[in-house]
């Protein structure tokens, strides 16, 4: 992380507090703030949920759970000691206000703690009445910040019904949608490789710039959350959020600052500048499929609809191939071709930045020439390449080329031994007041004026989605989206 400073003391609420989300992640990223130093003396950490553990019973959970998610190489029993005392745990019943008064009564102990952080990580459907219900207890006041976990929505007027439920209690300077996404170093260190070297701003535009790959792949399938995934599907699920936050973030101008409204000014324009789909367009350039079943990593798995609770009748896709065109001088003519998927051959998110061929070789016939790329991967592990092209040693007639990678990877002796996980930069983030890295209402409305003409255009078409087998790249008809253009797909290494 940045240079050591200790946060102000805050209040840290977790709604949801004995969940999924915050045993994996938000817990075992507090802990490891608190193992960093970055929490102030007096933070405190209030689980809330309907659930009536009682404070033992929640230190016993939170303390499985970070046995299992922490690495055993940062897990101290001193820092647990200390960790363990700001945590409480209070039941509190979204939809009753009258349970509010046990948070009150929590949050009007004495002691020093000025701020208060109240991360919502329930179902997007509770947000607006437990910012009611907040406001109604007098747990609300003018520096008190609200987190908003995706999806906000299902379509542009849910979306909208959710975030004017927020907004009548909460300002939009103290909401904070969050995409984790966007807290992984590299996605960070995208910004610095961009506006920090003279050597890629000058080039990135259509003049030099073939195309753009934004690829999420999982090897998981619904996880025993067929239900819920099944009344989103993968446009919702991952286009609308994450990987059109890294299309803003490969795509936007440089901003006149870092500050989070000249960021997030730079990334609405990308949004609206992407060119909304027609009915014809959705049928051209967008691919939709379900996985059936097959085998991933030597193991036989079941096709979707034959997945726990699955239906037959499901038209949900799981795995969706885009191209996006961006209409502005800047990218015009670039093709973004978006795809995520499930049941995929491997685990990876990665940006492709595809540079044009050079427009005369020069060098012997059957040269091994292959035009630059830089190869920016965000999972599993974090890394930056840059592919050009280098003469090959030797003795031979002529001179002839090939491609080597340049490491553009922090060197270890600069870089901390362990890179900070995602939750540990978005919740020091907001603690400290710093909305960079979150998402702005107008942005959440852009994506989804985008993602809606695309989710109508499929529901107007009489053509299913495609089927994949487990264990493979997804359908055909995806490798023919970009063939049509004369591309292929870059696959994972």
């Amino acid at each position: 992380m940045d240079q050591l400073t200790a946060s102000s003391p805050c209040n840290v609420v977790i709604f949801g507090g004995n969940g999924d989300l915050a045993i994996r992640k938000l817990l075992p990223a507090l802990y490891n703030l608190d193992r960093t130093g970055y929490l102030g003396d007096n933070t405190r950490v209030i689980g809330a949920s309907r659930t009536d553990l009682g404070h033992d019973g929640y230190l016993d959970l939170v303390k499985q759970g970070l046995d299992q998610f922490v690495d055993r190489a940062q897990w101290d029993e001193a820092v647990w000691e200390r960790f363990s005392k700001r945590l409480t745990y209070v039941a509190v019943n979204a939809r009753e206000p009258e349970t509010f008064k046990n948070l009150a009564a929590e949050l009007d102990q004495d002691f020093s703690c000025q701020d208060t952080v109240y991360y919502l990580s329930t179902a997007p459907d509770f947000f607006g009445e437990i910012s009611r219900n907040l406001n109604e207890a007098g747990l609300v006041n003018s520096s008190s910040r609200v987190v908003l976990e995706k999806p906000i929505g299902k379509s542009l007027a849910s979306s909208k019904v959710i975030n004017d439920g927020v907004s009548e209690i909460f300002a939009e300077n103290n909401i904070y949608r969050i995409d984790h996404y966007l807290g992984k170093e590299t996605v960070q260190n995208l910004l610095a490789v961009r506006f920090a070297n003279a050597l890629f701003e000058p080039v990135w535009t259509n003049a030099h710039i073939d195309n753009v790959q934004i690829t999420v792949a999982e090897t998981v399938g619904v996880e025993g959350r067929w239900g819920y995934y099944d009344d989103s599907g993968a446009l919702r699920d991952m286009i609308q959020n994450h990987l059109l936050q890294l299309l803003c973030l490969v795509a936007m101008g440089v901003p006149v600052s870092l500050d989070a409204d000249a960021v997030r000014a730079e990334k609405l324009k990308v949004l609206k500048s992407l060119q909304t789909m027609s009915l014809d367009k959705v049928r051209r350039n967008t691919v939709r499929a379900q996985y059936a079943a097959g085998n991933v990593g030597g193991k036989a798995v079941p096709g979707y609809k034959e997945e726990e609770g699955g239906k037959p009748n499901s038209q949900t896709e799981t795995f969706v191939a885009i191209r996006a065109d961006i209409h502005n001088w800047r990218w015009r003519g670039v093709p973004f071709y978006l795809r995520t998927g499930k049941r995929l051959p491997a685990r990876y998110s990665e940006i492709v930045i595809q540079f044009k061929d050079v427009p005369h070789s020069i060098f012997p016939e059957g040269s091994n020439l292959a035009s630059n790329k830089l190869v920016i991967r965000l999972q599993p592990e974090e890394s930056i390449q840059l592919n050009m092209m280098n003469k090959l040693p030797g003795l031979g007639e002529g001179m002839q080329v090939t491609p080597v990678t340049l490491n553009l990877t922090m060197p270890d002796h600069i870089a901390d031994s362990r890179v900070p996980e995602a939750y540990e930069r978005l919740i020091l983030d907001v603690i400290r007041g710093n909305s960079t890295l979150f998402v702005h209402r107008d942005e959440v409305e852009a994506a989804w004026v985008w993602a809606d003409a695309i989710l109508d255009g499929w529901k107007q078409s009489t053509v299913a989605p495609h089927s994949y087998p487990a264990g493979s790249w997804g359908p055909q008809a995806a490798f023919e989206l970009v063939a049509r253009d004369g591309r292929s797909w870059q696959e994972s290494n």
